[in-house]
């Protein structure tokens, strides 16, 4: 059974972190996936946004899929319907991340299980954003 990070292990993860993959970005700069992830890089983290459209973000390179980011990522953020989660396992497995983070409202036991037991670290149903103010601000 997979066991979910506690406040002070996302403080630390968040504090350490310096790579953010953003899955589920948004074209559309009003929503909440397009404001957090330009949230994060004002944040000096370095965000790469993962969309299958392909579209131009300013300050945020863009993928198709997260195996065509180039190099390492110590957070997943993922923006994408709980049942599709899946999907993204065997691509998270294969980057290794020290983190899966299913963003506030998502939540997918089974493939947080999977990532796991892979030795990936788990946040579920939680928003980046918040966790960032309650632990860097």
């Amino acid at each position: 059974m997979f066991k979910e990070l506690e406040l002070p292990e996302i403080c630390a993860l968040l504090k350490t972190a310096k790579t953010i993959a953003v899955v589920g970005i948004s074209n559309n700069p009003g929503r909440i996936s397009r404001i957090i992830a330009e949230r994060l890089v004002d944040m000096k983290y370095k965000v790469a946004g993962v969309n299958p459209a392909s579209f131009f973000i300013e300050n945020i390179p863009m993928f198709k899929s997260l195996t065509d980011i180039p190099h390492q990522i110590d957070i997943i953020n993922v923006f994408r319907k709980p049942e599709t989660i899946g999907e993204l396992v065997p691509d998270i497995i294969k980057l290794k991340p020290k983190c899966l983070w299913l963003q506030e409202g998502i939540r997918n036991e089974e493939a947080a299980e999977l990532v796991y037991s892979n030795g990936i670290q788990i946040v579920q149903d939680k928003c980046i954003w918040v966790y960032y103010n309650r632990c860097l601000q």
